[in-house]
């Protein structure tokens, strides 16, 4: 191996002061993404990246392999508005999916909205949309570049005419249409200034309607709190057309409140919840009667109603607390579909609308229920499901025989029956219990000498769920073994679990992790050599923090769109939100404690760090380029020995969601690629 010469990175003499503490800050200047030294700095290194990969065996052969793979007929599970039916639709290697519609379940379908034409690169996307009352207007907002930023336009659905609306500096909003397809609810952002759409910080969120066939400049002002302007606001508008439900948030953090009025009046709002309390999902209501999703005094979840005759008299236990996790709750005639976690895969069943009478659902195996379509007034549940080794299915639930009707399977050209997932769990530094599922040829000898994907998360309340990824198939195929493991931080046990995980205790997310990594080893399946790890965004940071605490363990390291530098993420975009899991620099305490993790100020010289493959967008407005250029400057100069620090950084690309079909095709064939040859 001959270490890489990595192109050069001017040192700044930048220094900030931390409650008195000196940090030094030498490559500052890669914040801004657009000044003509950073970007001859991306294209040094991204002309360093290609000339090694494609010095790589097996590049030609991981990209057509996945081309072959992912050229197959896919659908997402259909949902009805009104009289009509929509899905997402793929023939195969389409950049972007497309949104059919059909009058009948079976058909026949025909093209609404088609995002491919919108780009000849394939990277503009559809960040949310939301069908009209019977299904006439579809209101749906488009992303460029892979930005979090929306623009929502309206089409009609039987003409498949766009309407002249355009609602401009929206993101993080869906739209909650009137009952008479007149407007609809959104969520908007002050304009940033001129240059600044990309970085500058993100605040004061607010609520309008949007009449249609008006401006955007005469939309009526909703709900706004200048006085809190961390807050964040989700309209939503009840299956039954009466109420306007509104979700306050502040950043990321679970807990939230929920408000909500008579649509037919304007006014103030009713409370139903303290100020962040707990997490409160709005379920549905029968009339006065307001049901909700709730983890107030119950860390798992329970379901919970409210009256908002006497909303005094405050909430009432539905179903109580169980020791799985009650992730989600759907109404149906006559009663609640209950979807719940059990070590980290879905459980589904049936209770009455007064809680008892549970009926449970047997589902096609280990997996996740992607997708839980219903109306309170429809017997008809349309759902997806899939796991580790079942391609993304739907199906139709029919009730109340709670029979499954496939609908829609995918022809995938890989033997599925070759290979098996099992679940194993590692006891980590403090003796927690952590679980992780294993994916494998069947038949493996634990020999200890097996290339091994180990990918996780941990981290705002997220769960890692059994799910089907067509990038993985290349990997099983030439004899790797996949692992995700289900870290505290998450939310797979409830709200313990993922408060184990934050501020102070975000350790226990790292110890984790390589609690599962010293697992896999103790038991046969790989060696330190042959153990790579993965994690995006959040991940990012996982595999940052791990790879600097613990290199001698890991033959190579994927991170993803990264938190790296953790005292100044707050700073930038939406980022100031994450400190209800991270903390912040700006508070003594937490500083020292983001300091002693955070990937980028923990490099140190001399040390001999694993092969590693950093990725990121330069659009990227949800954790900014600057996290991983400023890592990766750092890694290279840090480095000891010969193994390469590269980053790859994608031109026009964001944080991942939108992302086309044929630049996900070439990433993934180059992370297989990168990991194949270091791992063997």
């Amino acid at each position: 191996m001959v270490r890489p010469e990595y192109p050069a990175a001017r040192l700044s003499d930048h220094v900030d002061t931390y409650h008195g503490q000196a940090v030094p800050d030498p490559y500052r200047w890669l914040e801004d993404p657009d000044s003509p030294e950073s970007r001859a700095w991306i294209e040094a290194q991204n002309r360093l990246t290609e000339a090694y990969l494609s010095g790589l065996p097996g590049r030609d052969h991981f990209r057509t392999r996945l081309t072959q793979l992912w050229d197959m007929p896919r659908r997402g599970a259909p949902w009805k508005r009104g009289g009509r039916y929509f899905q997402w639709q793929n023939t195969g290697l389409q950049n972007q999916d497309v949104l059919q519609v059909a009058d009948q379940l079976d058909g026949p379908w025909r093209p609404l909205l088609d995002p491919n034409t919108l780009r000849e690169d394939g990277t503009a996307a559809i960040n949310s949309h939301a069908a009209g009352p019977g299904g006439q207007r579809l209101a749906y907002a488009v992303s460029d570049g892979g930005s979090d930023w929306q623009t929502w336009t309206v089409r009609d659905v039987v003409s498949g005419q766009d309407l002249p609306d355009r609602l401009e500096w929206s993101k993080f909003s869906g739209a909650a249409w009137l009952p008479d397809g007149s407007g609809f609810y959104y969520g908007r952002y002050p304009q940033p200034e001129t240059g600044e759409a990309l970085t500058s910080a993100t605040y004061g969120q607010t609520v309008y309607l949007h009449r249609l066939g008006t401006a955007q400049s005469e939309d009526q002002l909703i709900y706004a709190r200048p006085d809190q302007p961390e807050w964040g606001f989700y309209p939503q508008v009840s299956d039954d057309g009466t109420l306007l439900v509104l979700y306050v948030t502040h950043g990321t953090r679970t807990q939230n409140m929920l408000l909500v009025r008579p649509l037919a009046q304007d006014g103030d709002f009713t409370t139903l919840t303290p100020l962040f309390e707990a997490a409160y999902q709005f379920v549905g209501n029968d009339g006065p009667l307001v049901y909700a999703l709730t983890d107030q005094a119950a860390p798992q979840g329970r379901l919970m109603v409210a009256d908002l005759r006497a909303p005094e008299a405050g909430w009432q236990e539905v179903v109580p607390e169980s020791s799985d996790t009650l992730e989600a709750v759907q109404m149906v005639p006559g009663g609640f579909l209950l979807l719940s976690l059990h070590d980290a895969s879905h459980r589904l069943a049936l209770v009455g609308r007064d809680g008892q009478g549970r009926q449970d659902i047997a589902l096609p195996t280990l997996g996740t229920v992607t997708s839980l379509n219903t109306h309170p007034d429809d017997p008809e549940v349309l759902l997806g499901f899939t796991s580790f080794l079942y391609p993304q299915t739907a199906y139709r639930l029919t009730l109340p025989d709670l029979t499954l009707q496939p609908l829609f399977a995918p022809t995938l050209d890989f033997n599925v029956d070759a290979y098996e997932t099992r679940q194993l769990f590692a006891t980590s530094r403090d003796g927690t219990r952590v679980p992780m599922f294993v994916v494998h040829r069947k038949g493996l000898a634990l020999t200890g000498d097996h290339p091994t994907l180990l990918y996780g998360y941990g981290g705002f309340n997220v769960s890692l769920t059994p799910s089907f990824s067509v990038s993985r198939l290349p990997w099983l195929e030439q004899g790797g073994v996949y692992v995700v493991a289900n870290l505290r931080g998450g939310g797979e046990y409830g709200l313990a679990w993922h408060e184990a995980g934050m501020l102070e205790r975000k350790q226990n997310v790292f110890d984790d992790f390589i609690a599962c990594a010293e697992h896999l080893i103790q038991q046969g399946y790989t060696a330190p050599a042959h153990l790579g790890i993965q994690g995006g965004s959040n991940g990012g940071l996982l595999v940052g923090a791990c790879l600097t605490q613990r290199p001698e363990l890991f033959g190579a390291a994927l991170p993803a769109v990264g938190v790296m530098d953790m005292l100044r993420f707050q700073r930038f975009t939406i980022g100031w939100a994450w400190t209800s899991d991270y903390g912040s620099s700006d508070d003594p305490e937490q500083f020292q404690t983001l300091l002693a993790y955070s990937p980028l100020h923990n490099l140190k010289d001399g040390v001999a760090y694993p092969p590693t493959l950093i990725t990121t967008g330069d659009h990227d407005d949800r954790v900014v380029p600057a996290h991983s250029f400023k890592f990766a400057a750092r890694m290279q100069a840090a480095q000891a020995g010969d193994a390469p620090v590269l980053i790859r950084i994608q031109t026009r690309g964001g944080h991942g969601a939108g992302k086309p079909t044929a630049l996900v095709i070439e990433e993934q064939a180059d992370l297989l690629t990168f990991l194949s040859a270091q791992l063997q």
